[in-house]
């Protein structure tokens, strides 16, 4: 369920119903999901449902496959940093392009089930191209090999050279084709299995047979020995998910709102955003907190997104709460208070004890003649 207005109220009636163990229960960033609930993509996949539906499935696609959904709507959309309305807008829009484009070839797309607006992020693609791919997918059925994908209207040898590494066919009549192998190697894989006797999807399964290869026998003028030992990397584990595996995430039982906020709570969070002066974390009350770069680390912080990153899971101590302009101060550190009580006391020692203080004599008119007349007197 999503994480916005009564997200946890929900979650907490959830969890009180007989939900068998095995369902996880998960709150969800729903950033932006009204944006595609109205969009024009949202209307095409979904012409008979409103906007609230069409936001349900979004929020539930978010937790099986994050990067598919969130390339349906502007990046702009979820918020990308501090500044991000005062830069220049055409220059930040073609930055955040390169960053999806990086993460979805990084990752790979799934061929047979992906959206238009994913495979417009594929490299050598577009949106013409992506738009041709889902109409010859949806009138012949799915692909069977990468070499079908050049049966597509208008896409090129180029087209097809730049793209193909990064498109996956998962069950399809070539194993290399669900992997990161880009076709042009597949004849170097194949001259691998045969010098072992064995197949192709012998070498991708048994490790010894790999650890049989030399790579610098197959150095070519194309194929040199990175990339050699790239294709073994991913003979390894083929078509594997760079990401990191989902791992649930909980917030603390009767935290709801910022009046249940008391000082000194530990409390589990969610880093949403980094800045130049910290970071903020929701903590499950609608609002989120702030940990000042000062309170990031134990140590001395100059850039904090060395120290933090976006949803990095965070345990973080409440520092203050104000009520009355909605605001939550927090901490990383391990002990917050005891580095201002050592820098009050810095540099005294308690042994040290000040010098004490002398009379001062009483000082004499200097050069009277009257004070040595009154001298010689006495």
């Amino acid at each position: 369920m999503g994480n916005g207005t009564g997200g946890r109220e929900t979650e907490a009636f959830i969890r009180s119903l007989p939900v068998p163990g095995g369902i996880p229960v998960v709150l969800v960033n729903e950033s932006g999901a009204s944006v595609y609930s109205a969009s024009k993509a949202a209307r095409e996949e979904f012409p008979d449902h409103d906007v609230t539906v069409r936001g349900a499935v979004s929020i539930g696609r978010r937790l099986m496959d994050p990067l598919a959904e969130l390339v349906k709507i502007d990046p702009k959309s979820i918020g990308v940093g501090q500044y991000q309305h005062d830069v220049d807008q055409p220059a930040l829009k073609r930055s955040l392009d390169d960053v999806v484009v990086s993460c979805v070839n990084a990752v790979g797309v799934e061929v047979n089930t992906a959206s238009a607006q994913l495979l417009t992020y594929v490299s050598g693609l577009g949106p013409q191209l992506a738009a041709n791919i889902l109409a010859y997918r949806n009138e012949n059925g799915p692909f069977s090999s990468r070499e079908g994908l050049k049966k597509v209207p208008r896409l090129g040898p180029k087209a097809f050279e730049q793209a193909a590494g990064f498109l996956r066919i998962q069950g399809g009549k070539n194993p290399l084709d669900a992997s990161a192998v880009h076709p042009e190697s597949y004849p170097v894989v194949q001259a691998m299995a045969v010098d072992l006797g064995c197949t192709v999807e012998d070498l991708m399964r048994e490790e010894t047979l790999r650890k049989q290869i030399d790579p610098s026998r197959y150095v070519t003028e194309k194929t040199g020995l990175p990339t050699l030992n790239d294709i073994l990397k991913e003979l390894a584990k083929p078509g594997r998910d760079p990401r990191q595996e989902f791992e649930g995430f909980r917030f603390a039982e009767g935290i709801e709102k910022i009046e249940d906020l008391k000082l000194g709570m530990k409390l589990d969070g969610i880093v949403t955003n980094v800045t130049a002066f910290g970071a903020f974390v929701d903590i499950g009350v609608h609002q989120d907190g702030l940990v000042h770069v000062s309170q990031l680390s134990d140590h001395f912080v100059k850039n904090p997104h060395q120290v933090v990153k976006v949803q990095q899971k965070v345990k973080v101590t409440v520092l203050s709460v104000d009520l009355e302009r909605k605001r939550i101060s927090l901490s990383l550190k391990k002990e917050p208070g005891k580095g201002k009580e050592e820098s009050k006391g810095a540099g005294k020692s308690p042994k040290e004890k000040p010098p004490a203080r002398q009379e001062k004599k009483a000082s004499e008119p200097f050069n009277s003649p009257f004070a040595k007349a009154f001298r010689r007197e006495k």
